[in-house]
């Protein structure tokens, strides 16, 4: 009896799990036990294909499994699978399952594939319950989770410095334990001197208190520097705070004064991890530690001196990377020196519009973190010695032509010296508009000429100049005209027009700055999304919508001085003059000046006085769309 196979097969019948054999390359079902059969009742299988046997199942996956099992002999696992499967009745029965599907052989000879499962379904209905059970526990410690986030996302510099000489990058990566953001900072200061001051600090603890503290200390540091306090006189007085707020006890600085033109650099590790420099040849190394002691704990910050060569980059850091779980200290070191190294050489992701600073900063987090997790903020700080980008002059005729290549070489200029999308969008559009005044006021005469200078100063702002030699002449009242000086003014920080007998000479300034990425964990392991560079002017020019109706148009290019009349004379040419609706997509117009913006007032006035409507459409973030928010014209209107 033991050696009969019909007790073999009752055995197997009976077994409590879902067993599935399927033979031959049609996956024909040798045999489905009773706890199958349970789950698809009513249903042929006797030497059917799998394919008809479990059509319903051929959109999940499984089906597909199992030939991928058969045509390659490795086993396929699966864990709290959802699937849907067809009653008779024709409802539908949503089913967890665990399965592992393993191939079938014979002397050697693949025969099928054995399919092995269980119903978890239950097991994972009782844990969809309690989480619904615990759903608003959580959203409340979401809610506070995201209250400490936003605080330090406040204290933290809103952004970091662009400076000749200099490529400064950072990022922030959130604590994974509970208590989420916590007392680790960096800042980078231009300093009166011309040098950059660099600052990574780790407050003890985490949560508000060390957050507040944290910035309290990043204030007096950023202060000091900015008044030109050396790194000494800034620390002791980082030390003097500290001694009297027990929350600031032993927090641990370290501080860089880096001169972008020398490369000389002077720094202070105050119980804090010392820098690590990446040379061009790919090789790294430590910085020495100066024994500077932790804050408020009564010691000394003596300072040591080392060099950057052109091109090399330092990477200040918190400790927060070294001590990652599973790890020792010297193996976290080592670790972080070589990925670095790697992700400065583009030798790790690919992300060509990244800098070496900013690819150091994201990278480095992202490949170090996603192997061992992490249990405290990390904090990356790095700074890369580029050449200084000169000047930029140029001495053009006085010609609305001019317009266009200006605009194209001050963005050129600007990518150069490190300038963001936006920073190059707002510097583009007021300077656009000081050339065209310049161009009206110096004249036609062929031997007219307009000058147009930018430089970067070492505080990190942009000094942008235009100089004509024609007369000024005073703004008119109108509703096409005088928005040029108003629109530039809202764009820049500071704005300045000084006339004379030998002509005018507009000038603007505004602080540049890139921002550093505060991350949390699944942004540190994701992809980072980028604008890129701005991309080349398009020709300008008014199509059609899809559909065929020429009073619905997409404008394209650049709508300034030279394009705006053309561009006013054909909107009122579909529109008849005003008589009919218009509307007007302006979601690709890639620079709108003044006298684009009148250009459009006339047309909308031109309806109104018809009573036809005008619709000016423009997408979120566009050019035109940031534009019509700064000036009296709303992107819809009637």
């Amino acid at each position: 009896m033991a050696h009969d196979p019909t007790l073999l097969l009752t055995a197997v019948d009976q077994v409590p799990f879902i067993l599935t054999v399927f033979e031959g390359p049609e996956l024909r079902v040798l045999t489905l036990n009773a706890a199958t059969r349970a789950v698809i009742p009513g249903r042929e299988f006797r030497r059917r294909p799998i394919r008809e046997v479990l059509s319903d199942l051929m959109g999940q996956q499984i089906v597909d499994a199992c030939h991928e099992v058969y045509r390659t002999g490795e086993p396929v696992d699966g864990r709290e699978w959802r699937v849907h499967l067809t009653a008779p009745d024709g409802s539908v029965n949503e089913l967890y399952v665990n399965f592992s599907i393993t191939p079938w052989t014979v002397d050697g000879e693949r025969r099928g594939v054995i399919g092995v499962g269980f119903d978890v379904t239950e097991m994972v209905r009782q844990r969809q319950d309690a989480a619904a059970q615990t759903a608003e526990l959580r959203q409340r410690y979401e809610e506070s989770r995201s209250v400490v986030t936003a605080l330090q996302r406040e204290l933290l510099p809103p952004g970091l410095p662009v400076l000749p000489g200099a490529r400064v990058a950072a990022s922030y990566l959130l604590a994974e334990a509970d208590t989420a953001a916590g007392g680790d900072w960096f800042d980078a200061v231009a300093q009166r001197d011309g040098r950059i001051a660099l600052i990574v600090g780790d407050v003890v603890g985490h949560g508000v208190r060390a957050s507040g503290v944290m910035g309290q200390l990043r204030a007096v540091l950023q202060d000091r520097l900015e008044d030109g306090a050396g790194i000494v006189e800034a620390l002791a007085a980082a030390d003097r705070f500290a001694s009297r707020v027990p929350a600031a006890h032993a927090t641990t600085v370290v501080l860089v004064a880096l001169d972008p033109v020398s490369g000389e650099i002077t720094y202070c590790t105050a119980g804090h991890p010392a820098p690590l420099v990446i040379t061009l040849d790919g090789s790294t190394r430590y910085l020495a530690p100066t024994g500077g002691a932790p804050l408020g704990t009564g010691g000394a910050f003596p300072v040591r001196s080392d060099r950057l060569d052109a091109d090399e980059l330092l990477l200040l850091y918190s400790d927060g990377i070294l001590e990652r779980p599973g790890r020792t200290h010297a193996t976290s070191s080592s670790e972080l020196a070589q990925v670095a190294a790697d992700s400065a050489a583009g030798r790790a992701l690919h992300d060509p519009a990244a800098s070496p600073a900013e690819r150091v900063c994201n990278q480095t987090v992202e490949l170090l973190v996603r192997a061992t997790g992490h249990t405290d903020d990390i904090t990356l700080l790095a700074v890369q010695r580029v050449p200084v980008v000169p000047d930029m002059r140029l001495s053009l005729s006085a010609s609305p032509i001019e317009l266009r290549t200006t605009r194209r070489a001050l963005g050129e200029w600007l990518t150069a010296v490190g300038a963001t999308v936006e920073d190059t969008f707002a510097l583009q559009h007021a300077m656009g508009e000081l050339l065209a005044n310049a161009i009206e006021h110096a004249g036609s005469s062929p031997s007219s000429t307009v000058t147009v200078q930018a430089s970067l100063t070492p505080a990190g702002a942009v000094t942008a100049s235009v100089r004509d030699e024609g007369k000024w002449q005073e703004p008119r009242a109108s509703v096409t005209r005088g928005r040029g000086l108003a629109l530039a003014a809202q764009l820049v920080d500071h704005l300045k027009v000084d006339r004379d007998a030998g002509g005018t000479a507009a000038a603007v300034e505004k602080l540049l700055s890139r921002p550093a990425r505060l991350l949390d964990v699944a942004m540190a392991t994701s992809p980072r999304p980028h604008r890129g560079e701005p991309r080349a002017e398009p020709e300008f020019r008014i199509v059609e919508l899809p559909g065929g109706d020429e009073t619905r148009v997409r404008v394209e290019g650049p709508l300034d001085a030279t394009t705006a009349v053309p561009a006013r004379q054909e909107l009122l040419r579909r529109s008849r003059g005003g008589t009919v609706p218009l509307t007007v997509d302006l979601s690709a117009v890639t620079h709108l000046s003044s006298a684009g913006v009148s250009a459009l007032h006339y047309v909308r006035g031109r309806h109104e006085a018809q009573k036809a409507a005008l619709v000016l459409d423009a997408e979120a973030g566009s050019p035109a769309q940031l534009i019509l928010a700064l000036v009296s014209l709303s992107p819809r209107g009637a």
